[in-house]
């Protein structure tokens, strides 16, 4: 699974799952907060540099009320069950987006919890909530315009300004629950990504497919362009530059 460094996943179809069931969407909700533990800690067990999980949209502030709370308060649980553990497996944790409306008390949570492990050097987890993609770039673009007005700006620069550049790309992006969209999603990072769309609805979610899909795209052939298999798109990016000073382009 070499190849394969940073997974995100759009965690879709818990309130689906739930009403196929004659629940409320709530419940599915619910249920699937439960998954999220053993999805991390299969991706920390797999030795994955980055594991990024999309929480909570710009868009989905237009869902029901009880719907948008049951949400602030499962992500309030999980981190109050997983700090310890976290903190034991060197964990370091991050929430990207505007998370301004969540209660104080969660948001301080968030933020001792960033702090304690910012120098940990393991699994780079990252919560999206409140966040949107194409907000992400203008959030960074505009930051750059206003420390360097006049300028223009470059790919390094701006991935420089995102959310979480630590993260880095992404190498997989899975969504479960059937749809075949990234909505909105890491839409910078996902440039060359490799895309899996799973019909499991996130509360039957499991390890064992976690596992299957991760063993199955690092199979894939990664090209980034090219014209036989490269291992990251850094390693194409080199290949260009030396290609176009061959050819007398000069600087790049």
């Amino acid at each position: 699974m070499s190849t394969i460094k940073h997974v995100a996943i759009i965690m879709d179809g818990n309130g689906r799952w739930a009403q196929s069931r004659a629940h409320t969407r709530v419940w599915g909700h619910i249920r699937g907060s439960s998954i999220v533990s053993d999805i991390v800690e299969e991706a920390d067990d797999l030795g994955l540099k980055a594991l990024t999980l999309y929480a909570f949209s710009t868009e989905n502030w237009s869902r029901p009320f009880n719907e948008v709370t049951t949400l602030f308060s499962l992500l309030k649980k999980f981190l109050l069950k997983e700090k310890e553990r976290i903190i034991k497996n060197r964990i370091r944790f991050r929430v990207i987006g505007d998370y301004s409306n969540l209660p104080e008390g969660t948001q301080s949570i968030i933020t001792e919890l960033e702090d304690l492990t910012k120098d940990f050097k393991g699994l780079k987890l990252t919560f999206a909530f409140g966040y949107g993609g194409r907000n992400e770039i203008v959030h960074a673009v505009n930051q750059y315009i206003q420390a360097n007005p006049g300028q223009k700006i470059d790919e390094a620069q701006l991935g420089e300004r995102l959310f979480a550049p630590e993260a880095g790309d992404v190498d997989l992006l899975i969504r479960t629950g059937g749809d075949q969209r990234i909505s909105n999603f890491l839409l910078w990072q996902c440039a060359y990504a490799e895309l899996y769309f799973s019909e499991t609805k996130w509360p039957e979610f499991n390890r064992s497919e976690f596992r299957s899909i991760l063993e199955t795209c690092a199979n894939r052939e990664r090209r980034f362009g090219n014209v036989k298999a490269i291992a990251s798109l850094d390693e194409t990016s080199k290949v260009a530059q030396t290609n176009k000073k061959k050819f007398g382009l000069g600087r790049v």
